[in-house]
């Protein structure tokens, strides 16, 4: 193959839309703008959420009142059947769950939650157990850290 017998594959190039040319484009005349008006206007057109000068709803709405949201903490959960991959008496570190895939970001910390059956005796790191999962990890003659 050379340089100048490459082509894109099929249906993969859109042709551009041409306005202002008339026969059968559809977008003769006005270019599908319309007739007249503001938004027919070179510049023209209204911002995002402006509602013809009707007070917008983003001001009708109330704005009181803390939001947590950018405080909040959010953890890399795991849950205690995918703890069972691993052998008998390995130490389950945040390295060894990513490098398994069970995590993909660290995020603000790794819980590990109560669900599934756990049968292998571990000691897992983390930062923060579940109730449920203390008690299974524990049962099994495993340890926990919490990091």
């Amino acid at each position: 193959m050379k340089l100048h017998e490459l082509m894109p594959n099929e249906n993969s190039t859109k042709v551009r839309k041409r306005v202002g040319r008339g026969a059968g484009s559809g977008l003769g005349k006005t270019s599908g703008k319309g007739h007249k008006g503001q938004n027919a206007r070179s510049g023209g057109g209204v911002r995002v959420g402006f509602e013809g000068g009707q007070l917008p709803l983003f001001r009708r709405l109330s704005k009181r009142g803390f939001n947590n949201y950018n405080f909040r903490v959010v953890y890399a959960t795991v849950n205690v059947k995918d703890l069972e991959r691993f052998e008998d008496g390995t130490v389950v570190t945040k390295e060894l769950l990513k490098e398994n895939g069970l995590i993909k970001k660290e995020l603000d910390g790794i819980k590990i939650l109560g669900n599934g059956e756990l049968t292998k005796k571990l000691t897992v790191q983390a930062t923060k157990f579940s109730n449920k999962a203390k008690e299974k990890i524990e049962n099994n003659g495993g340890k926990i850290e919490v990091i």
